[in-house]
């Protein structure tokens, strides 16, 4: 985690912020997909959770070869006229250390109730009882809305930023960009 590349978003009148930041974020994960490479984390430096916001730049971390390999793959073809990119610079020293990673809610009770009748045999009323519709968990926490390529379903993306920590930790970043253990550079 070396290096770092941000990418801006331009203000346009036509489309709001969070738009294009959810297309910016589904290329840099098909991109990650095709280069298979588990060393490229994101962060957002705008991120917020009150009012939930991811803000309006995407920070790629990762090792200087890894990211040059990812800009040259041209996956930002078609958001050229929608953002400014900073050349890759070294880290700064007093960046502090965090991870990001995804957070599911389980906000269906419906669906909820179908896996307690499939596990356990209970009856749509046993069911009902034990999950009622207040047990739906709503996360109030930034997001990105993306799209299935396989089933063209929409659904969004929330994100968790964990807290500081006092050293790097190592692990492997997922074709989000995301971990649940290791952490990146934040600044």
């Amino acid at each position: 985690m070396s290096h770092y590349i941000d990418i801006h978003l331009r203000p346009d009148p036509e489309f709001p912020a969070h738009q294009l930041m959810a297309a910016l974020y589904a290329k840099l994960h098909r991109a990650l997909v095709q280069l298979q490479t588990n060393t490229i984390g994101v962060g957002f430096p705008g991120y917020a959770t009150a009012p939930a916001g991811l803000g309006s730049t995407l920070r790629l971390v990762g090792p200087a070869l890894e990211l040059a390999r990812l800009m040259e793959f041209g996956w930002l073809k078609g958001m050229r006229d929608h953002t400014e990119l900073t050349p890759a610079a070294a880290v700064p020293a007093h960046a502090a250390h965090r991870s990001l990673r995804r957070v599911q809610a389980k906000s269906s009770p419906e669906r909820l109730r179908r896996r307690q009748m499939r596990r356990h045999g209970f009856t749509a009323e046993q069911a009902r009882e034990r999950v009622p519709d207040t047990s739906a968990e709503l996360l109030h926490l930034p997001f990105v809305v993306l799209s299935s390529s396989s089933t063209g379903q929409t659904f969004p993306v929330f994100l968790k930023l964990g807290p500081v920590v006092p050293a790097p930790q190592a692990g492997s970043f997922n074709a989000y960009g995301l971990s649940t253990t290791a952490t990146m550079p934040w600044f």
